[in-house]
């Protein structure tokens, strides 16, 4: 996959960084698609500090559109159906201070999709400008866990493979863990 976004960049330079964007955006609006492999390819292609504002930048701005399209078309549809998550439904009523408190909080956390955030703040009560500060601040720990695994992994130094024997065993924990509940 990352091949596949490299060699896209690639072919288009001079709209790389459109593309990169529109991809981000895509993927934010999506919002079950990860990014890592955007990440991967931003940092391949346009370097280590380039690659990364722009992931960044390109997963704020994603956010922010999503979050707008989400407002718009779902609000009514599915206020119902979030309410069997506490977090979520904790997140629906908040505003101002407590919104953004929740909707960074969230974000800090790796296993809650992006996109469930954004959407619940969509539907909820919290206006745009705290959800996109709250939302692009709690991107940063993340983004720069993110980045510095991808790195590490596309270098693959001893790092790299540290890094990988830790998400492996992560992966196959938390298989064991839901075939175990079964």
């Amino acid at each position: 996959m990352v091949n596949h976004l490299f060699q896209l960049l690639e072919e288009y330079p001079r709209l790389a960084v459109v593309i990169s964007i529109f991809l981000s955006v895509l993927i934010a609006v999506i919002g079950v698609l990860p990014s890592v492999f955007l990440t991967a390819a931003n940092l391949l292609f346009f370097g280590f500090w380039y690659g990364t504002f722009l992931s960044f930048f390109g997963e704020a701005f994603g956010a922010a559109v999503a979050f707008i399209l989400y407002r718009m078309g779902f609000k009514k549809l599915t206020e119902q159906r979030l309410h069997k998550y506490p977090k979520i439904k904790k997140l629906l009523a908040a505003q101002n201070k407590e919104a953004f408190q929740l909707i960074f909080s969230l974000r800090l956390i790796p296993y809650v999709p992006s996109g469930l955030i954004t959407f619940a703040a969509a539907i909820g009560r919290v206006s745009f400008p705290v959800f996109l500060a709250a939302s692009s601040f709690g991107k940063i720990p993340a983004l720069i866990l993110e980045v510095f695994s991808v790195y590490e992994l596309t270098h693959f130094g001893w790092l790299g493979k540290l890094i990988l024997v830790i998400v492996g065993g992560m992966l196959v924990y938390f298989l064991l863990k839901q075939m175990n509940k079964k």
